[in-house]
């Protein structure tokens, strides 16, 4: 062992991973005393928070705790001990004590003035860096146990020894950046039960559509570009109809499907998806219910009331949604608007306040922002982080099974 300046036994500490969660392990082992070397098998640290929040970095969400977990879907009571100790005050009271100053922007989401990335994960090298933490660029190809006791890691092919070993190596979502699953394998062969990874917050796939009379068309590359604000969400299970999800506000439409805030949020929500399990319903004017929403087509309606149907719509909806909507609600586009009947205002309002998509997939979960799955907290102390099954191991950030939407959620978990 390394003496300090009192001639004190400093205690090892190997991090494995060099993303958000490694950093700050790295950074809290050294302020308390600890000799850390981080690995990281990239040339450098943080790619993954370089590019978070678009390259802005939402560093965290500035909500109290109740509400935090309220936006964790998976295992958030497993949270309640570390968020009472380290919450998204304390997360913003850490950067701006390092120089980072920060801002709150709609949602509570938290971003350095900068807007830059750049400047958090730089934060955290610093830190790093007057700490002594030694960053290793070695990939870890092993965790060394020996009788039930951790006692380092191997990487390059030389033995490595800790009095304790942090896991923080992400988990599959944007492989380029490092997370390519190392975590899970390692904690699998050291007894950990892994929880599938699948992607979450990540774009959602759409198939054909169909238009009232049963014709198939692709309804989302019709509606390519398109983004929609200030619009309510419902996520429906076709079978028993029941709603898995409710959000409001952005979402997008693109070549394959659709995107956006309120869909990258709605996708966490949905397991084993194949097509026709699920349906996306848009309610288009949230504000209005449907007799409020009637009078107003009544009024655009008598404004247009000698133009074709198609013509009718243009104070109501975006230019390129009118299409779309018509061939949902069945209206010959031709039909003078004098001649609409009630039932068919009716059909037009059912597909305004809730405009069908129908959902055949996710994307791959190298497009997902994170990974659902991971190491089951079962096996893991809600308390240190510190493995049940093997003593002095530990894990932090995305290796575990906890995930939550966006806002800036799962930097605070990390």
């Amino acid at each position: 062992f390394e003496n300090d300046d009192n001639g004190t036994a400093l205690k090892r500490v190997i991090v494995v991973g060099g993303g958000a969660a490694g950093l700050m392990a790295a950074v809290v082992c050294a302020e308390r005393g600890a000799d850390v070397r981080l690995f990281e098998k990239n040339e450098r640290t943080a790619n993954k928070l370089r590019i978070t929040g678009k390259g802005r970095c939402n560093v965290t969400n500035d909500c109290d705790n109740a509400e935090f977990m309220r936006n964790v879907p998976t295992n958030p009571r497993f949270l309640y001990t570390v968020l009472s100790r380290f919450s998204a005050a304390d997360t913003k009271d850490f950067f701006e004590e390092l120089g980072v100053p920060l801002k709150v922007e709609r949602g509570k989401r938290v971003f350095p003035v900068s807007d830059k990335a750049s400047d958090i994960s730089g934060a955290l090298e610093k830190r790093c860096a007057e700490l002594g933490v030694r960053i290793l660029h070695r990939r870890v190809s092993s965790i060394k146990a020996s009788n039930g006791v951790i006692e380092g890691v191997v990487a390059g092919g030389k033995d490595y020894y800790a009095d304790a070993v942090i896991l923080a190596t992400g988990g599959r979502s944007y492989p380029k950046t490092g997370s390519d699953g190392d975590g899970y394998r390692f904690a699998e062969k050291l007894g950990h039960t892994i929880i599938p990874p699948m992607p979450s917050l990540v774009p959602i796939v759409c198939g054909e559509s169909t238009d009232a009379f049963g014709k198939a068309f692709y309804l989302c590359r019709e509606l390519q570009g398109l983004s929609l604000k200030n619009v309510a969400l419902r996520i429906v299970e076709c079978q028993s109809g029941k709603a898995v999800y409710d959000d409001f506000g952005e979402m997008l439409f693109t070549h394959f499907g659709v995107s956006g805030p309120m869909i990258l949020s709605a996708s966490a929500h949905l397991r084993d998806v194949v097509p026709g399990k699920y349906e996306i319903q848009i309610d288009l004017k949230p504000a209005l219910d449907e007799k409020t929403l009637d009078k107003r087509l009544l009024a655009d309606f008598d404004k247009h009331k000698n133009s074709d149907f198609i013509n009718a719509l243009g104070e109501l909806l975006p230019r390129k949604m009118i299409p779309v909507v018509i061939e949902k609600s069945g209206i010959d586009p031709r039909e003078k608007v004098n001649s609409i009947t009630k039932a068919q205002r009716a059909a037009l309002l059912r597909v305004l306040k809730a405009f069908p998509v129908e959902i055949s997939g996710k994307r791959p979960i190298a497009e997902a922002i994170i990974t659902t799955g991971g190491v089951s907290v079962r096996e893991v102390s809600p308390k240190t982080m510190e493995s049940k099954k093997l003593p002095h191991l530990y894990f932090a950030g995305e290796v575990l099974d906890v995930d939550a939407y966006t806002g800036g959620f799962n930097l605070q978990i990390a």
